[in-house]
């Protein structure tokens, strides 16, 4: 492997998906599995040990859950992403992990392609925003946790109106080159926008920042 290739950490119980992942993964020139762990709590020591650029991390483990590991894994290694593995694609579970910090999810019956890609997308540093479904996902919780916090609704009054259009149409999925379109801007003014919108309300990715929009109210789940 060269050393540009991406590190990646499996992070899961059952040995049979940490393997097969493995297999996978392994194929890719650019992508190396440097490690596997058995559950949450391996997880986090793994992290420590081997700095990977990416966690696979499945949601329910023993000993110490996904949610847990990734909110310790995100505190404590800012240079890991971690890529969440679950079932089903609405699992309450994987929106308290977004939370966490998680920049995406993957389904466990995702392709090898999609596996692959989902990892070169969070190890870049973007979120895995784009298949519609995380959308759905967040906007469902968001609406199941209720009103909006007054404290987060407050925090967007610190972005410049053209950051807070920015923030919308990140919280609706699409990509830089989409909102640079939709705005008639050039595609790096999106990404400054970007970049201070994460700076101003202390968010790490974009995952981070469609949640935010949600919960502060600033983006309405359909249908409310």
């Amino acid at each position: 492997m060269s050393s540009g290739s991406i590190r990646v950490l499996i992070a899961d119980d059952q040995q049979m998906v940490r393997q097969g992942f493995g297999v996978l993964l392994d194929v890719q020139p650019d992508i190396e599995v440097v490690g596997q762990a058995v559950d949450g709590r391996d997880a986090v020591a793994k992290v420590a040990e081997l700095a990977p650029d990416v966690v696979l991390m499945d949601i329910r483990m023993p000993e110490l859950n996904g949610i847990e590991a990734t909110r310790h894994v995100t505190a404590h290694a800012p240079g890991t992403r971690v890529l969440v593995l679950t079932t089903f694609d609405l699992d309450d579970y994987v929106y308290e992990a977004l939370c966490a910090g998680a920049s995406g999810f993957l389904l466990k019956d995702a392709s090898a392609d999609q596996l692959a890609e989902a990892v070169r997308v969070v190890a870049a540093g973007d979120a895995l925003l784009a298949p519609g479904i995380t959308r759905r996902l967040i906007a469902e919780f968001s609406r199941m946790n209720g009103r909006p916090r007054g404290p987060l609704k407050a925090r967007v009054g610190t972005l410049t109106e053209r950051e807070t259009e920015v923030l919308a149409l990140i919280a609706q999925g699409l990509s830089n080159a989409e909102i640079a379109e939709r705005l008639v801007v050039a595609e790096q003014t999106v990404k400054t926008h970007v970049g201070r919108i994460l700076v101003k309300l202390g968010l790490r990715d974009r995952t981070q920042a469609a949640v935010f929009a949600y919960e502060s109210g600033l983006v309405r789940p359909s249908g409310s």
